[in-house]
């Protein structure tokens, strides 16, 4: 580990917004339960140490993507029920009954292995049964749906604990996929046993109350991301990321910088580098279109971003020097924003944060800085 006062880069994790970001979510929701969805390390940001902050808040449901993902967060979160978004995993049952995990049956294969292991342990297990709506990406599909309804016995070694599906277009409220895959999904589960039913996520939240079921399983709106497509973001920022100067030099007009010599000065210019790049996921695509802050200005990315380093036009900022920091993403420069100058979304940009950044995570009973 690298001793944070030596670090690059610095990655501020407000746990604070994280826990407001919950509550107004599950206000919105009502009744209904909310669920969190910490996969991929809580979307980068350390499961380990976000999900506890969501427990404390209410959180009794979470949603992982892998068994192994699953393993880890039993220890976090002791009491908590956690499913396995991708599935059983082929000869796995015994993992998932000794931690708890739940699966989230996929197809039938799937049901039937699980309905297997509950037969020979003696009792029904639980589980969750997804149904494809329209994404064609994970769930039973219409003719597997079939025979489960049409074979009520493949069930008898599964306790159905939830019926859900997954949303493809819910933060374009607009979409008319949005109410197709509702009332596929409203006329699916009504052919399995009764359970609770599952279909919203961040954005779906902010679809309506016919879109709630029973439980709700916002990712990405708990970390700040923006659910509404288009719109105003209702959700409180959670993370700020701030990289160092390692140094700040003049260079004339026609001078180039850095790797193919992209960006051409066309004044005399001062160009600051930063300790932080590529491998840092701050990704080459952000090259010569993003934009940093430093005390408050806006300062331009110019050049190639390198797997270590990045260079800024510091001009209108003469009081950037070497040790002092740039911000990369914070209140002047969300990280949905920062995403649209890479061409891509704030859930990839989130879960690319790489490893180097000293975290410190604000907002808990006892601040904690992890190098």
């Amino acid at each position: 580990m690298i001793p944070s006062r030596h670090a690059g880069a610095f990655l501020e994790i407000d746990l604070a917004a994280i826990r407001a970001n919950y509550r107004a979510l599950r206000e919105r929701l009502g009744a209904v339960d909310c669920a969190a969805v910490v996969k991929a390390d809580a979307y980068g940001l350390g499961a380990a140490t976000v999900a506890p902050t969501l427990a404390a808040e209410g959180a009794t449901t979470f949603f992982v993507a892998h068994l192994d993902e699953a393993i880890a967060l039993r220890w976090a979160v002791p009491m908590a029920e956690i499913f396995v978004l991708n599935g059983l995993v082929p000869g796995a049952e015994a993992e998932f009954v000794a931690s708890r995990i739940r699966p989230v049956l996929n197809s039938l294969g799937q049901v039937d292995a699980w309905s297997a292991a509950g037969r020979r342990v003696g009792k029904p297990l639980p589980a969750a049964i997804q149904l494809d709506s329209g994404m064609s990406r994970l769930g039973l599909p219409e003719a597997e749906l079939a025979v489960v309804a049409e074979e009520p016995g493949r069930l008898d070694g599964v306790a159905l604990r939830l019926v859900m599906s997954h949303l493809a277009c819910a933060e374009r409220q607009d979409d008319p996929m949005n109410r197709a895959q509702r009332a596929r999904f409203e006329a699916g589960r009504r052919r399995l046993p009764a359970a609770a039913a599952s279909l919203a996520n961040s954005s779906g939240i902010f679809l309506g109350s016919d879109f709630h079921f029973d439980l709700a399983r916002p990712g990405a709106a708990l970390y700040g991301l923006n659910p509404i497509a288009g719109g105003e973001n209702p959700m409180r920022p959670v993370v700020r990321l701030f990289a160092r100067i390692v140094q700040v030099r003049e260079i004339a007009a026609g001078a180039r910088v850095g790797y193919g010599g992209t960006f051409t000065a066309g004044r005399p210019t001062r160009i600051a580098t930063v300790a932080v790049g590529y491998a840092d996921g701050y990704l080459r695509s952000l090259s010569r279109t993003a934009t940093a802050h430093f005390g408050g200005r806006p300062v331009p990315l110019v050049g190639m971003v390198s797997m270590d380093t990045a260079t800024f036009d510091v001009t209108e900022a003469p009081d950037a020097v070497e040790g002092g920091l740039i911000e990369l993403i914070g209140a002047q420069q969300p990280v949905d924003t920062l995403a649209a100058e890479a061409g891509t979304i704030g859930y990839e940009m989130l879960t690319s944060l790489g490893h180097r950044y000293a975290r410190t995570y604000a907002g808990a009973e006892k601040e904690r800085l992890i190098a």
